[in-house]
């Protein structure tokens, strides 16, 4: 695993979206999944510009990688896709034809329709606090698990994940969530993952030093043959 500690959020951003950039450059179709939440929003601010109307990019496809429906409003993107439409792909332009969605209709699907695609050649993740990504957290999903449906009985603090998720709203409170597992992106080419701010150092700890461990999902990232840590001076504090 590459480590790349960056003086603050602002160049841990520039970073991650060159190699967001050199992984969607290419002659021929690049499929690139990528996170949406917090962290990369300044990613995308920078990103979005370099991209939107640009004919050299139209060969490149995007995949999210997890879904969280609302309830009662199934018709609609679920919280991932909402999420992203606003930070990129609707501020970017990008075609519809060009985003391949993943949720609660498809997902038994998606490995499947993704190795149909050629495969995924780049995926830009973050990492929670607990050691998750996409949507596999701590005793949900194993590592041979591929795509799947994570209940809210999965652990005891679901149904508090899932309604912080909808905006604390209880009506729209779903009792699941879909995810593309460890294994699905383990067979992704390459990885690049980001974390910042001191909430983060502990993970980030055992990310570089620690063992794997289903306990602490994103550990199992950390044997990938083409995986790149990207971390501000505050996330990588306790090493």
């Amino acid at each position: 695993m590459k480590v790349i500690i960056t003086e603050d959020y602002n160049e841990m951003s520039t970073v991650a979206t060159q190699y967001l950039l050199g992984a969607m450059h290419g002659q021929y179709r690049r499929n690139i999944s990528i996170t949406a939440g917090s962290t990369p929003k300044g990613v995308y601010e920078l990103l979005v510009p370099l991209v939107k109307n640009k004919e050299y990019f139209e060969q490149v496809h995007y995949y999210n990688f997890d879904e969280i429906p609302f309830k009662g409003e199934e018709d609609r993107y679920g919280v991932t896709m909402t999420n992203l439409d606003a930070m990129f792909f609707g501020p970017a332009a990008i075609k519809k034809e060009n985003i391949h969605v993943l949720d609660w209709t498809n997902y038994e699907m998606q490995d499947q329709r993704i190795k149909e695609d050629g495969g995924l050649d780049f995926v830009l993740l973050g990492v929670g606090a607990d050691g998750h990504f996409c949507g596999n957290l701590p005793n949900t999903t194993k590592f041979g698990d591929l795509t799947s449906r994570v209940d809210e009985d999965a652990t005891p603090d679901m149904v508090d994940v899932l309604l912080n998720e909808v905006g604390g709203v209880e009506e729209k409170r779903p009792d699941f969530y879909v995810t593309m597992g460890p294994k699905s992106i383990m067979q992704i080419k390459q990885l690049v993952m980001i974390a910042s701010g001191e909430s983060k150092a502990e993970i980030v700890k055992k990310l570089v030093e620690g063992t794997v461990t289903e306990e602490v999902p994103a550990t199992l990232l950390t044997t990938h043959p083409n995986i790149t840590l990207i971390v501000d001076k505050e996330a990588a504090s306790l090493l």
